[in-house]
């Protein structure tokens, strides 16, 4: 196994990761489905709250 240069790894990927098609528009769609499960749980156990008054 040979060594490889950092600069020539980081060229590597980064000519790796011009070819991928789809990579940020999943990325992009994974985070707003995050958010969304984030939001929507704080939205229904926001209900379950007790009111200590």
């Amino acid at each position: 196994m040979e060594h490889n240069p950092a600069s020539a790894w980081l060229a590597g990927t980064a000519g790796a990761a011009e070819q991928q098609g789809a990579g940020n528009l999943l990325r992009v769609v994974l985070v707003v489905m995050l958010v969304g499960c984030a939001l929507t749980a704080w939205f229904l156990l926001r209900g379950y709250r007790q009111k200590d008054d």
